[in-house]
Formats: structure tokens, C-alpha cells, sequence
């Protein structure tokens, strides 16, 4: 009986993987057509997913120029109205950074040559 158990563990393990194979291989296909390059996260890839889609939909609506403030403030925006406040975004095509964030609430990404930091900061009430 106890050769059956680990046989079953054993075929369930490998099938977990295959599938964990085929959703990464999906979301690699995505980030390939919206040409999305994904440098550093620590951010639940549901929520990545949408920073993709929104950035990638506010560069396709900017004619000519890179508008980097109007960018990170739709990407704030969108971030504070969906997950609740302190999300920051900043945005270029070339600058340097070192913040603290929250647990889960970090993306540093490329769309095309245009780097997008995205993070969130805990929000504690000022105690007077």
C-alpha cells in the first residue's frame, strides 16, 4: 500500500510541474507580444499582468514622444484605485533607484526602451 501512496505523490508532483511549466511558458508568450521585459519583482503575477496591460496600452495612446508623467500616473492611478493607496511609479528611459517597499508590491520592468519602476510603501496613520 505504501509503494501505491508514493507512486500517487510522485505522478502528482510531476503533473503540478507541467502545469506550472505551461502557465510560465503562457505568461513568457504574453510578455512577448506586448514586448515586456520583466528585470525584478516581487509582485503576484495577476498584478504584473495588469501593469503590462496598462502600460503597454498608455504608450500605444501616446503619438510621437514618450510622456514619462503621464505614464506613471496612470500606472499610479490605476494601482491606488484597484489596490488601495502608496503605489509609486517612475518612469524613463534611463535613471537610477533604491527604495523600500511592501511585501508583494514590487515590479521593475521594460515596455520597448522605456523602464517602469512600480511599487508599493505601507501607509501608517500619524499617531498626535
Amino acid at each position: 500500500m505504501e509503494g501505491a501512496e508514493l507512486e500517487l505523490e510522485r505522478r502528482s508532483k510531476f503533473l503540478s510541474s507541467l502545469i506550472e511549466q505551461k502557465k510560465a511558458k503562457e505568461h513568457q508568450e504574453q510578455h512577448s507580444k506586448l514586448n515586456v521585459h520583466v528585470r525584478a519583482a516581487d509582485m503576484p503575477v495577476l498584478l504584473q499582468d495588469r501593469a503590462f496591460r496598462c502600460a503597454r496600452e498608455q504608450l500605444d495612446s501616446m503619438p510621437g514622444k514618450l510622456d514619462s508623467k503621464r505614464l506613471a500616473l496612470a500606472l499610479k492611478k490605476e494601482f491606488d484605485a484597484a489596490y488601495g493607496p502608496a503605489w509609486h511609479c517612475i518612469v524613463g528611459t534611463s535613471f537610477g533607484s533604491y527604495v523600500t517597499h511592501s511585501t508583494g508590491g514590487f515590479l521593475y520592468f521594460s515596455i520597448d526602451k522605456v523602464y517602469i519602476l512600480l511599487f508599493r510603501t505601507a501607509v501608517e496613520p500619524l499617531d498626535r
